[in-house]
Protein backbone atom coordinates (compact mmCIF):
# COMPACT_ATOMS: atom_id res chain seq x y z
CA UNK A 1 0.00 0.00 0.00
CA UNK A 2 1.54 3.39 -0.50
CA UNK A 3 1.75 5.67 2.13
CA UNK A 4 -0.88 8.09 0.57
CA UNK A 5 -3.77 5.30 0.57
CA UNK A 6 -3.20 4.96 4.26
CA UNK A 7 -4.86 8.43 4.33
CA UNK A 8 -7.59 7.54 1.77
CA UNK A 9 -8.80 4.60 3.85
CA UNK A 10 -8.93 6.75 7.08
CA UNK A 11 -10.93 9.40 5.35
CA UNK A 12 -13.00 6.96 3.57
CA UNK A 13 -14.23 5.12 6.81
CA UNK A 14 -15.64 8.42 7.80
CA UNK A 15 -14.22 9.48 11.23
CA UNK A 16 -15.36 11.95 14.08
CA UNK A 17 -14.03 15.72 13.28
CA UNK A 18 -11.68 14.92 16.80
CA UNK A 19 -10.52 11.90 14.85
CA UNK A 20 -9.24 13.43 11.95
CA UNK A 21 -7.94 16.85 13.94
CA UNK A 22 -5.79 13.75 15.97
CA UNK A 23 -4.95 11.65 12.97
CA UNK A 24 -0.81 10.29 12.41
CA UNK A 25 0.12 8.24 9.55
CA UNK A 26 2.05 5.43 10.61
CA UNK A 27 5.57 4.97 11.76
CA UNK A 28 5.42 2.31 8.11
CA UNK A 29 3.81 5.45 5.96
CA UNK A 30 6.42 7.85 7.55
CA UNK A 31 8.88 6.24 6.91
CA UNK A 32 8.65 5.16 3.19
CA UNK A 33 7.77 8.97 2.89
CA UNK A 34 11.61 9.64 4.53
CA UNK A 35 13.00 7.32 2.47
CA UNK A 36 11.59 8.39 -0.88
CA UNK A 37 12.50 12.31 0.23
CA UNK A 38 16.45 10.73 1.11
CA UNK A 39 16.74 8.80 -2.63
CA UNK A 40 15.57 11.96 -4.53
CA UNK A 41 17.96 13.97 -2.72
CA UNK A 42 20.64 11.26 -3.30
CA UNK A 43 20.19 9.37 -6.58
CA UNK A 44 16.52 10.71 -7.92
CA UNK A 45 13.92 9.12 -8.19
CA UNK A 46 12.24 6.41 -10.47
CA UNK A 47 8.82 8.48 -12.71
CA UNK A 48 6.55 6.09 -10.45
CA UNK A 49 8.52 7.16 -7.49
CA UNK A 50 8.32 10.45 -8.16
CA UNK A 51 4.78 10.34 -8.45
CA UNK A 52 4.57 8.50 -5.29
CA UNK A 53 6.17 11.12 -3.23
CA UNK A 54 4.71 14.01 -5.68
CA UNK A 55 1.07 12.48 -4.60
CA UNK A 56 1.75 11.98 -0.72
CA UNK A 57 3.00 15.68 -0.70
CA UNK A 58 -0.38 16.72 -1.95
CA UNK A 59 -2.42 14.58 0.58
CA UNK A 60 -0.15 15.92 3.24
CA UNK A 61 -1.12 19.61 2.25
CA UNK A 62 -4.46 18.71 2.28
CA UNK A 63 -4.57 16.84 5.69
CA UNK A 64 -3.13 20.02 7.49
CA UNK A 65 -6.19 21.58 6.02
CA UNK A 66 -8.33 19.38 7.25
CA UNK A 67 -6.93 18.94 10.21
CA UNK A 68 -6.83 22.76 10.84
CA UNK A 69 -10.69 22.83 10.28
CA UNK A 70 -11.88 19.96 12.34
CA UNK A 71 -9.78 21.24 15.20
CA UNK A 72 -11.86 24.41 14.59
CA UNK A 73 -14.92 21.93 14.93
CA UNK A 74 -13.90 20.13 18.05
CA UNK A 75 -13.44 23.66 19.75
CA UNK A 76 -17.40 25.11 18.71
Amino acid sequence: MKAYEEVIEFIAAGPSSSALADFQASPQSKERIAALIRKEKNKGLTPEEKTELEDCLQVEHLMILVKARARQYRAQ
